[in-house]
């Protein structure tokens, strides 16, 4: 370990453990680095899903290379007799066939032929007379740009030659997915450029300095761009494809954990620089004392976003992976570069707050030394308030609904969500998006009888079948994805269970997905939260050795977290009118919260631990948060803005990820941290680190 330190550190070495650092920097940035897949956030269901066996059954249809786009046209009143013409065009007696109309508009689009010449069916008209749907048949591709050029393309077509007092909107599968890509078009480069102003910010005023904010800021910045490339191609080696909403993730936690590290170190070095004239001798001892913190907390995150892996939704799987390298590689930067690149510079860098050699330690009259004195008078009271009113919080969390429907997953909403929910109003609300069942041919008129059956269907329709399998649509009153849409899938699998032993009788389409979500979600949170704490219980234990301490720091930051959601919960509803949490968020700001929230007590139980070997268990934990109460204030509310800058991107499901973390990294930082978790040491004494007996109270 000597030998390492002195080689980061060392006049001749520092500089090449910094040259290290640059080339595989730049062979990130080079050989490494290629252009990245365009993705959109997709669901990632295992092949046991229920939807996705439908969707290879349909592969051997007729139709499986059949897709559809839906061309709304809307009017506030009554459509005119000029604007029914324009829609619908004419009967042709001699070909029995329509003639004009706004379906030509579109027949450069379709892969549907009637008598050897392509077809669109004419527009059909709502009962209300309010709005009209062109239904587009298209073959299908599985190449977003093609996809993009294609919806792009029928929506400059769409408004052409259209009457007064008309508003058109292109919506369905393929501009649900144009959309939901074009919004995060930007958005990536938005969030880097925000998250990484709200850094340089925070470190002005954190070091009040004009020059050494910028060695942590850079050194963070070229670990997040070589986190992101090195994450892509471990990802792609075993498969995965990240999204943007991963990316963005990404650079969030590299960003806000790699920073953390960079306080934590520089804070110990500054400190050391008080007593020790060799700058490389105070590095040395900075890391032999903030390095385990920094490594018990990366190695905290790194596991529990392993963890994902075992998730049956992929998205979750690629998340937790490319985040988990990206966190490591946060963490080699903290302990090797950023030491290297500090003593590089003399203590000037500090300037003008330079650390001077026998200078005044302020930590020992710090705000937080004098606020470990008032806790250490009353513990038992501080910790009863400070519990009651992580409770209180938490209250704000009754009547916590979850699940969005498409229309309400985006903060602000695309062309293709203001169509659904135009179709929605004048038509079936699951026209565009209709369940299909599969359903054995000699089945077929008794799952028919059963879905009509069903509460909530509003037709159903028999379709392509090659003779074994036959699809049979069916149209669902309520909006797509919404929990009503859900529970009338769930009742149709049921029911379907009435057929013959035997039969194939299977449920899928985007609400049948949306179930398979749901319910694969719920099987992630039951595995996954007990495995999150378990591992992050047993690096605890083994970087402390004791018991009792991991466990009470445990106890505190799911309190942490539960209040972090309650208040969250009654901001959503009362501020941002979100109607409900998506299914997603819950499992996600868990993980992150209790992964990195930990790591704040963390620092301070390290530094009490170290304190209690010469001043006991009390005195100990009162110079620990002398010591690291700006530290990790400040690491705390860097963290939480970065998470609060994940609003930036267009998900409602990302900006109520954002949100609970920026929370409970508050409440962790600024309550937990402060005052719970020290007032519980001042009450058990030297009990706090049982089994461990070499400590006094």
């Amino acid at each position: 370990m000597n030998g390492l330190l002195n080689f980061i550190t060392g006049k001749k070495t520092a500089p090449v453990t910094m040259l290290i650092g640059l080339i595989f920097a730049a062979l990130a940035f080079t050989v490494f680095n290629t252009p990245a897949q365009e993705t959109t956030p997709g669901t990632g269901l295992p092949e046991s899903a229920e939807s996705v066996a439908v969707t290879k059954l349909q592969d051997q249809l007729p139709s499986s290379d059949a897709s559809a786009a839906f061309i709304v046209y809307t009017s506030e009143s009554k459509f005119t007799e000029e604007q029914l013409s324009w829609l619908q065009g004419e009967f042709d007696q001699a070909t029995m066939m329509p003639a004009g109309g706004v379906a030509e508009k579109f027949v450069e689009f379709t892969n549907l032929e009637v008598q050897g010449s392509k077809f669109v069916p004419p527009a059909v008209i709502s009962e209300d007379g309010t709005t009209a749907l062109v239904s587009v048949p298209l073959a299908i591709t599985d190449n977003f740009e093609e996809t993009t050029l294609r919806v792009d393309s029928m929506r400059e077509v769409a408004p052409i030659g259209m009457p007064q007092n008309m508003q058109v909107f292109v919506t369905g599968p393929e501009a649900f997915i144009k959309d939901v890509g074009s919004i995060f078009d930007g958005a990536n480069f938005s969030l880097l450029a925000v998250t990484a102003s709200v850094v340089a910010l925070l470190l002005l005023i954190t070091y009040r300095s004009p020059v050494l904010w910028l060695i942590p800021l850079i050194v963070v910045g070229v670990a997040d761009g070589m986190a992101g490339i090195l994450a892509g191609r471990v990802a792609e080696a075993l498969g995965f494809t990240p999204d943007a909403s991963v990316t963005g993730i990404l650079s969030v936690l590299v960003f806000g954990a790699g920073t953390n590290y960079a306080l934590l170190l520089i804070a110990r070095y500054r400190e050391e620089l008080l007593g020790l004239a060799d700058r490389r001798e105070a590095m040395r001892v900075a890391l032999r004392g903030a390095g385990p913190a920094i490594l018990a907390s990366g190695s905290t995150v790194a596991v529990a976003l392993v963890l994902l892996l075992l998730a049956e939704i992929e998205g979750r799987q690629v998340l937790g992976l490319v985040s988990a390298v990206g966190i490591v590689v946060a963490m080699i930067a903290g302990l090797f570069i950023l030491p290297a690149a500090l003593v590089i510079f003399p203590r000037g860098i500090f300037w003008p707050l330079v650390p001077k050699l026998g200078g005044f330690n302020r930590n020992e009259k710090s705000l937080w030394a004098k606020l470990g004195k008032l806790v250490s008078k009353r513990p038992a009271i501080v910790a009863a308030a400070g519990v009651a009113v992580l409770g209180v919080l938490a209250t704000g969390g009754i009547g916590l609904k979850t699940g969005l429907s498409a229309t309400e997953i985006f903060i602000e909403k695309p062309e293709a969500v203001i169509g659904q929910e135009a179709l929605a109003r004048s038509f079936s609300a699951g026209s565009a998006t209709p369940t299909q069942m599969i359903i054995s041919t000699n089945q077929v008129d008794g799952a028919v009888s059963i879905a009509e059956s069903i509460q909530g269907v509003d037709e159903v329709r028999t379709g392509a079948t090659n003779g074994e399998i036959t699809q049979v649509d069916v149209i669902l009153g309520a909006n797509p994805e919404s929990e009503e849409a859900i529970e009338i899938v769930r009742s149709l699998r049921l029911a379907l269970d009435q057929l013959p032993e035997g039969t194939i009788a299977l449920v899928g389409g985007q609400d049948a997905t949306n179930l398979d979500v749901q319910d694969a979600t719920a099987r992630d949170q039951a595995l996954l939260v007990p495995l999150i704490l378990i591992s992050v219980l047993l690096i605890l234990i083994l970087l402390l050795r004791t018991l009792l301490t991991p466990i009470l720091l445990l106890l505190a930051v799911v309190g942490s977290f539960f209040s972090a959601l309650g208040a969250s919960w009654f901001i959503f509803q009362n501020v941002f009118g979100f109607p409900a949490l998506d299914i997603s968020v819950f499992i996600l700001a868990f993980l992150f919260l209790v992964a990195l929230g930990v790591d704040y007590s963390i620092f301070l139980v390290t530094r009490a631990q170290e304190e209690a070997r010469k001043h006991g268990t009390r005195e100990g934990m009162r110079r620990a948060l002398g010591a690291t109460g700006g530290v990790i204030t400040s690491a705390g509310i860097l963290l939480a803005a970065v998470f609060a800058v994940l609003g930036v991107l267009p998900l409602i499901a990302l900006a109520q990820v954002g949100t609970i973390v920026c929370l409970g990294v508050l409440l962790d930082t600024l309550l937990v941290r402060t005052v719970i978790v020290p007032s519980l040491a001042f009450m058990t004494g030297k009990k706090f680190w049982w089994p461990r007996k070499e400590f006094a109270d």
